[in-house]
C-alpha cells in the first residue's frame, strides 16, 4: 500500500465536504480556513503592549471618549 499524495488527500477531502455539506456550504467552510499572510509572532510584538499597566491605561483613556448608553 503506497502513501497518497497531498493532492489525492486534498481531492478526497474536498469530495467528502461537498458530499456531506453540499457545494455551497463546502465553500463557506473552506473560507473559514483561508490562509492569511504575515508572521503573527513578529507582528504581535509590534502591536501588543507588554506592560499591563500601559494596556489598562490605554483602555481607560479610550473609554472616556465613548458616550454612555
Amino acid at each position: 500500500m503506497s502513501a497518497k499524495t497531498l493532492h489525492q488527500v486534498q481531492q478526497e477531502g474536498l469530495d467528502v465536504l461537498v458530499e456531506k455539506l453540499g457545494p455551497d456550504d463546502a465553500i463557506r467552510f473552506l473560507q473559514i480556513y483561508e490562509t492569511g499572510s504575515g508572521d503573527w509572532t513578529v507582528d504581535r510584538k509590534k502591536i501588543l503592549e507588554k506592560d499591563p499597566d500601559k494596556i489598562i491605561t490605554s483602555i481607560m483613556e479610550k473609554r472616556k471618549n465613548v458616550p454612555a448608553p
